[in-house]
């Protein structure tokens, strides 16, 4: 539509004082894919979150890239240890919001039964995995849950990136 055809009946000066009082439009940027829910899905995942993070600015061996790389990792070898339907996929979606210093990471799988705590379990040293979501808690603004229609959960996490070089 037309800014003039938008503003149909409103004078220029009142035009004026509502964009004043709108913020401006975020840039987002977005990526999803599906990946096989295989140890080597994950591993491709990440490497996926790597390469669109070099793409928008972020080189890989950057804090945002290591830190999107990281939380990639952990949810997605999540979703497949234990999110895991036979036959079913799982999904990652990264959302840039340069505006905002953040890079949203979600990564949704087919079991609904099967949801995350909501707080970190507590780590026993000798443990050999269970630091995951410690991870994910210590490099993410914050960080949850929400139930898929019509089956499943998407784990999401906010992670903080600097301003892009672009």
């Amino acid at each position: 539509m037309s800014e003039e055809a938008s503003n149909d009946g409103v004078s220029d000066e009142e035009a004026a004082d509502e964009g004043a009082a709108d913020e401006e439009p975020r840039e987002l940027r977005s990526f999803g894919e599906q990946f096989a829910a295989t140890a080597r899905g994950a591993r491709l995942a990440r490497r996926l979150a790597v390469r669109r993070m070099e793409e928008w600015g972020h080189p890989s061996t950057s804090d945002a890239s290591c830190a999107v790389a990281l939380v990639v990792g952990e949810l997605a070898a999540n979703a497949v240890r234990h999110g895991r339907v036979p036959g079913r996929d799982f999904g990652l979606r990264l959302v840039l919001d340069a505006a905002a210093g953040l890079v949203r990471v979600e990564v949704a799988d087919a079991a609904s039964g099967k949801r995350p705590p909501a707080l970190p379990p507590p780590v026993c040293p000798e443990g050999e995995s269970g630091r995951g979501l410690l991870l994910v808690d210590v490099l993410a603004l914050r960080w949850g849950w929400t139930p898929r229609v019509p089956v499943g959960k998407t784990v999401w996490a906010e992670v903080p990136v600097e301003a892009s070089a672009r």
